[in-house]
């Protein structure tokens, strides 16, 4: 939380907070987060508790991070950055986003275009499967599912119908040698199984 100095401000004579400026989010929660705040204009701006607007802002799954701004004499300025959309997911029957901050968005919009992960999610374990993924040559935005199994293991099912099983450890070195196998090979295949170490077993 910053604040924006001025000679005035020896004066002790604070306004209240008169404006809450919120960018960053679409208009209907940029106007949400603005109203979840309106408690605050009843407060000095340079005496406003930095937990209180936290706990507010936290609690909206958009937000990824944030700079809360006091600028005198009365407006509070906050620039959201929205966490980016990974991944759809199910929970109790119910359509949810993961995003990139790790939390779970409600899904309004079903036709949003993202990979969908199957299975009870680990979020940490996916994760280190992004990261895997973000190290190697191999496209994000060419997954349609991923699968998850109890066993820690991951699937992935691309948008042209491949199935590429993962191993448990070294998928990022796994990933790194597929990429190299589809440079070399033209050859149209529906499975690849990663899990021998430094092995590509294929099914065409």
């Amino acid at each position: 939380i910053g604040s924006l100095n001025n000679k005035n401000f020896n004066n002790k004579n604070f306004k209240k907070v008169k404006k809450i400026s919120i960018k960053g989010l679409d208009q209907k929660n940029n106007l949400k987060l603005k109203n979840d705040l309106r408690f605050l204009e009843s407060d000095n701006l340079f005496f406003l508790k930095k937990k209180d607007i936290e706990e507010i802002i936290d609690r909206n799954n958009l937000v990824e991070n944030y700079l809360v701004f006091k600028k005198y004499p009365s407006t509070l300025e906050i620039t959201i950055h929205k966490t980016d959309f990974l991944a759809k997911i199910k929970r109790n029957n119910n359509d949810f986003i993961l995003g990139s901050n790790g939390k779970l968005i409600q899904m309004i919009d079903k036709e949003i275009k993202l990979p969908f992960i199957f299975g009870d999610l680990n979020v940490k374990k996916f994760f280190e499967l992004k990261k895997a993924i973000d190290l190697t040559n191999f496209d994000y935005h060419s997954i349609k599912n991923f699968f998850f199994f109890k066993s820690g293991r991951w699937d992935i099912e691309t948008k042209n119908g491949l199935l590429i099983k993962l191993p448990q450890k070294n998928i990022k070195e796994s990933l790194k040698l597929f990429s190299i196998f589809l440079e070399k090979n033209n050859e149209k295949i529906k499975k690849i199984d990663l899990r021998q170490h430094n092995q590509i077993i294929t099914n065409g």
